[in-house]
């Protein structure tokens, strides 16, 4: 051997490299760089909607539940700490709410869609994918849910 320490892996010790730093709210950490969007999950959003073919669903009403992915940059919303470059995910699940307990529709396939809408009304969100469960619909074998999920983005 010529003198090289060992890493632990066993392979020969490297100096760390040199990345360059930037101050923010927390102190110095190292320059970031995005490598794709990230993703914003709201899951297991839950609200009493009218929604269904059968007379009784329109009603009766039926519990629904929401789950949604956010597909943004937060690259500008993390540097600065600004909830108003990102999207606010408890005024998200209000407006889920809102939008599952208004103007029934017959399918779940179009409330997603419906949902898709409110979720890209966010100027940072720029394409999502929307899960509407119906954990209660009207199938008459045992069933743990039913449910759709859609892919949208920006048009």
């Amino acid at each position: 051997m010529t003198g090289v320490e060992s890493g632990p892996d066993g392979l020969p010790a490297r100096e760390p490299e040199s990345v360059p730093e930037h101050e923010t709210v927390g102190g110095p950490v190292p320059v970031l760089r995005a490598t794709g969007l990230d993703v914003l999950r709201l899951s297991g959003v839950r609200a009493t909607g009218h929604h269904g073919v059968f007379d009784h669903e329109r009603r009766d009403g039926q519990e629904f539940v929401v789950d949604v992915v956010v597909h943004l940059d937060t690259t500008s919303a993390a540097s600065g700490d600004d909830l108003g470059e990102t999207v606010h995910y408890g005024v998200l699940a209000e407006e889920l709410v809102a939008a599952v307990e208004r103007d029934p529709v017959d399918l779940i396939e179009t409330l997603a869609e419906r949902l898709a809408g409110v979720v890209l009304v966010h100027r940072a969100a720029v394409s999502t994918e929307v899960t509407v469960h119906k954990p209660g619909a009207p199938i008459t074998v045992p069933f743990g849910d039913v449910s759709i999920t859609i892919s949208r983005e920006r048009a």
